[in-house]
């Protein structure tokens, strides 16, 4: 989807944005260690005040704004909304923050700062309807837990309890997290709105794997 042309009169309720090498999942979670210093202020004013920022997609650019001349940032329309959930300064200049993905949403505007920081005005995309797993998918969700579990086990995945498990997006969802897909194919599913759908592809990507039902 491209993005609409920068807009330098964006209204006050612009949500700042933080472009990644990444794809952020509703309920997903995501580590992040913060130093550039136009994302330094723009995370220490979300958490005092309870506020979200928006992760999108990189489509070219880095992550690190480097000197000299390099590739514009471009950065997918569709992202997902973080939420800080834990937050700590181990030393001046360095935060490390854990954000939980919470609300999709698609940029209707955006301009970018003169320190770099992007902003933008976002439509917000209604949340996957909740769908029971087809008994023909139940599988999905039965290898999904063996990984969760051996993940658990090596602290690569948060004890935190928040299975649901009798979800087709949350479960097409964590797949698509584990998964070792391209970009653009992340992105693609992040952006499907039927979650059914989501998750016979990941099925689909599944019996090609060892995570399959063979």
């Amino acid at each position: 989807m491209t993005l609409p042309p920068n807009d330098p009169s964006l209204s006050d309720q612009a949500l700042p944005l933080f472009p990644l090498g990444t794809v952020l999942f509703p309920d997903g979670r995501l580590p992040l260690r913060i130093f550039e210093v136009r994302y330094l202020d723009m995370i220490k004013k979300c958490h005092r005040a309870g506020r979200e920022f928006g992760v999108v997609s990189l489509i070219e650019g880095s992550e690190v704004k480097r000197a000299g001349p390099g590739a514009p940032e471009r950065f997918h329309a569709v992202g997902t909304r973080a939420r800080i959930e834990t937050f700590a300064q181990p030393q001046p200049g360095l935060y490390e923050i854990v954000t939980r993905g919470t609300t999709r949403f698609r940029i209707t505007a955006q301009a970018q700062t003169p320190h770099g920081l992007w902003m933008a005005e976002v439509e917000d995309i209604p949340a996957d309807a909740p769908c029971p797993l087809p008994p023909e998918l139940a599988y999905v969700a039965g290898n999904l837990v063996k990984l969760m579990d051996l993940l658990r086990a090596t602290d690569l995945w948060p004890a935190d309890g928040s299975r649901r498990l009798d979800d087709a997006g949350w479960v097409a969802n964590r797949w698509c997290e584990l998964l070792p897909l391209e970009g653009d194919d992340r992105q693609r599913l992040m952006e499907m709105r039927d979650p059914l759908l989501r998750l016979e592809l990941v099925g689909d990507l599944l019996d090609r794997t060892e995570f399959g039902q063979g």
